[in-house]
Parts: C-alpha cells; structure tokens; sequence
C-alpha cells in the first residue's frame, strides 16, 4: 500500500478542430498511462453516438462510478463523471449548482474509501462568468469544510476579480497551480485540484500529448494525508 492517492482531472471534450469525433481510444491511453485511482471527467457528450462514452471512459479506471448528466436529450447526453478505482463509502450524491438562466451545472460529491485511507472528493465544471462562477464555488465550499478533502475539476476561473480561488482558499488552501488552456500553448489555470489543509500534494502535473485530444490539458498529482 503507498501512502500516496492519484488523482486526475481532464475537461475531455475536443474543440477548434481537436479531437471533433471525440476519439474515445485515445482519451482512454492518456488515462491508463498515468494509472490513476480517481478521475474526475467533463464535457463528456454521448450526443449523435451509437457507443456509451459514459460507460467507455469507466472502465478505463476502475470498477466505481458516478455521472451527473447535466443536459439530456432524445439524441444522448452530456455532463461530467467521477471515476475510481477504490469503492465509495455511500452512494455519492449530485449537487445542481446552476446558475439562473445559463448552462446547467453539476457537482459530484463522493466519499471514497481510498487506498491510504477515506477521503471526500467533489468534482465539478463551473460556468463562464464570474458571477456564476463565484456563487458556484461558495456552494462548493460549504461542500468542502469537512476533513481530508479534494475539490477538483474545469473552474474557468482565470481571473483575481471574484475568483473561484479565493472561496474555496478558505476551505482547501492547498492547489495546483498548471496552465492548462489552451492545450497547444497553455496560458490559463482552469482545471485544478484543490486540497484541504489536512492534505498535501506530494506532485502535480500534466501531459503534453493530451492535447492531441482536447483543448485543455488535464491534471494528476500524488495527494497524501499532511503529517
């Protein structure tokens, strides 16, 4: 047993002209390289397929697993996943954060029964204002005050103006820190694992090659219990 979790998180999803059949293969090879023990996912999109993407991208992990569809239609659905190798405690639980009128949001809050022990694990996919974004990150945080934490997904925050980091700080003051958009030539910090104070991220980084299949670049780090 290590005394360290991986975690990974990866908005998957390819855009300006990346990956426009969602190569789920090669999203997959990215994902069984690094071996990770918890995944969080977005923009998954089953919308136009024959195959279940959903289901695809799980068992490129493990046995564990929980969707939080936020669009669904006749055609397929679209949203994001938790995935892990490791069993949840409970049955893990799904948190609209949507904000008035735009897009709708998700989080996913699980308790995993980890390798070195149980941790909680909130992921999720903010939106593209600083309005939203802030009022969703403050319902993140109230999700988050509790021990051995992790608040990882795509924040689109890459602003100091209401940010998203300044919320959740109070409650997980330890993050990553890697450009991760846009993938070719990373300038911004969007996708993040957070980590509260009775953690610590042991490493982080990124894969280049992962560009290849998506305009963000995804995050994994080695997170263990703060001595």
């Amino acid at each position: 047993m290590t005394d360290t979790i991986r975690i990974m998180t990866w908005n998957v999803h390819g855009t300006f002209n990346l990956n426009p059949a969602f190569d789920l293969d090669g999203v997959c090879s990215i994902i069984s390289y690094w071996s990770p023990d918890v995944v969080a996912l977005q923009e998954i999109d089953s919308r136009g397929r024959t195959d279940d993407p959903f289901g695809r991208l799980a068992r490129a992990v493990g046995d564990h697993r929980i969707d939080a569809r936020s669009i669904v239609t006749e055609d397929g659905d679209y949203g994001q996943a938790l995935l892990s190798r490791w069993p949840f405690v409970e049955a893990p639980t799904i948190i609209d954060v949507s904000y008035q009128e735009r897009e709708p949001r998700r989080a996913i809050s699980a308790r995993i029964n980890a390798g070195i022990g149980e941790v909680r694990v909130v992921a999720t996919h903010l939106g593209l204002s600083m309005r939203e974004r802030n009022t969703q990150a403050r319902a993140l945080a109230d999700l988050a005050r509790q021990r051995r934490t992790l608040v990882v997904g795509d924040f689109n925050d890459w602003l100091f103006v209401m940010s998203v980091r300044r919320v959740l700080a109070r409650a997980c003051p330890v993050r990553t820190r890697l450009r991760t958009f846009p993938a070719r030539m990373p300038m911004l910090r969007l996708d993040r694992i957070y980590a509260s104070r009775d953690m610590s991220i042991r490493s982080a980084w990124t894969d280049r090659k992962a560009g290849a299949y998506s305009d963000h670049l995804p995050v994994i780090a080695d997170v263990a219990f703060a001595e």
